[in-house]
């Protein structure tokens, strides 16, 4: 059973992850498609299935397979430039590996995290290994014997640095509020309140470490108005200009691996993790039967709504003879009947069997996984949102936010932190 647990946890971290790679391609399209007043991609089908443009995602997944893997002949140093995209890919990973996506589950006398992998110092692992990701981005620029791909390296390595010290200010701040480093213990407190009615949230208790917070994981990720690192209308494409195929893949893929570990780790910190507030998981154990019941009442009533507005919206405004919407339509149909069904059929055999407590810590696992999932979502939205909205930053209004704002601002608040805190 142990083996079991450790290898569910490494799965669920993983899917998590990359299963949200293909799902942020289709939401920046589509959210830069809405705020642009056009409808973004959705023409890519398979067999006319188009899953309103999330298959043109995977179109691209297969461009970037198949396309010539080509290495300049003025690349020296061809081992390291080969190797920069995997070392970006792998510590954009590590940093997810300590995210607590449910609270822990205790078999007989043991108690297990759900984390990939189980370390009690979270938010130190997460700085470490943050802070270590942008070797892959200097190396990649200086492997590249390229002009614009040093200079983008340049870039990335000083935004860093501006921008690394007022985030560990905001986090201490964080630290000193909660009393730990442990990420699942600050969700923990989260669950309470204060004055018995204000959820206990980070972000209530902390505003301005919140706000540093999230303005420094815009930089640190590289995202617009950061994204001086890649500055397609000054440098081309910054470090990765001399790379295709795979390896610009992996570079892609690890900014919005990147994206998805700072929007977990800001909703950990600022926003109750998995949990909502003034619910407990003691208080979702011992209301799992309640929950199961919602789920069946619930689930049918969402699928049929669900199809209703595919219906409505599905369609084409123009006459054709075969139109693949109304295949589609009909697929979306069945697979939503099939889910609902086989949802119920489980829920109900587990409420004729009893609930035990086994059974109910699984049943809280899967809620706070889906509450986490949304929570991380909903921020990953934000980041789109902002890239959509804000022109990207001169070099010297980069730093000058950086070091003449927060950082100022940092010192001052973990000052008063320790000050209230200490009183």
């Amino acid at each position: 059973m142990e083996i079991a647990i450790v290898i569910i946890r490494i799965v669920i971290a993983l899917a998590f992850a990359l299963s949200l790679i293909p799902f942020m391609v289709f939401l920046e399209r589509k959210v830069a498609g809405f705020i642009q007043d056009r409808p973004g991609p959705n023409r890519c089908n398979i067999n006319g299935v188009r899953v309103s443009g999330l298959v043109q995602s995977l179109a691209d997944a297969v461009k970037l397979i198949f396309k010539e893997d080509f290495i300049s002949t003025h690349i020296e140093n061809r081992k390291v430039f080969i190797l920069a995209p995997a070392v970006l890919f792998v510590m954009s990973m590590l940093t997810l590996s300590v995210m607590p996506f449910a609270d822990n589950i205790i078999l007989g006398d043991k108690s297990y995290r759900m984390q990939a992998i189980p370390f009690d110092m979270g938010i130190l692992w997460y700085l470490g290994f943050a802070a270590l990701s942008v070797y892959g981005v200097i190396l990649a620029g200086w492997a590249s014997a390229n002009k614009f791909s040093l200079l983008g390296a340049v870039r990335a390595s000083a935004q860093s640095i501006s921008y690394e010290i007022a985030m560990g200010l905001a986090v201490v701040s964080m630290v000193i509020s909660y009393q730990s480093v442990d990420l699942n213990q600050m969700v923990q407190i989260q669950s309470g309140t204060f004055f018995g009615i204000v959820p206990n949230w980070g972000v209530l208790i902390q505003p301005l470490a919140c706000i540093i917070f999230i303005v420094t994981a815009f930089a640190e990720t590289n995202r617009t108005p950061f994204d001086l690192a890649e500055g397609e209308s000054e440098i081309v494409a910054g470090y990765h200009t001399e790379y295709s195929s795979m390896r610009f893949a992996l570079f892609f893929m690890a900014e919005y691996v990147a994206m998805v570990v700072a929007s977990a780790l800001i909703i950990t910190l600022f926003f109750g993790g998995y949990n909502l507030p003034y619910i407990s998981t003691e208080l979702m154990h011992e209301s799992s039967s309640l929950i199961l019941f919602a789920i069946a009442i619930l689930l049918p009533l969402g699928g049929f709504s669900f199809m209703k507005w595919i219906e409505k919206n599905n369609v084409t405004r123009y006459k054709s003879k075969n139109d693949f919407r109304i295949r589609e339509n009909a697929i979306f149909k069945k697979a939503i009947i099939g889910i609902v069904a086989i949802v119920e059929i489980v829920v109900a055999i587990t409420l004729l069997g009893g609930v035990s407590f086994f059974e109910a810590q699984i049943v809280t696992a899967i809620v706070q996984i889906l509450i986490f999932s949304m929570k991380t979502i909903a921020m990953l939205f934000v980041f789109v949102w902002v890239r959509w909205t804000l022109p990207r930053f001169r070099y010297d209004q980069l730093q000058k936010l950086g070091w003449a704002r927060l950082l100022p601002l940092g010192f001052l608040n973990v000052i008063i932190s320790a000050i209230i805190v200490a009183m």
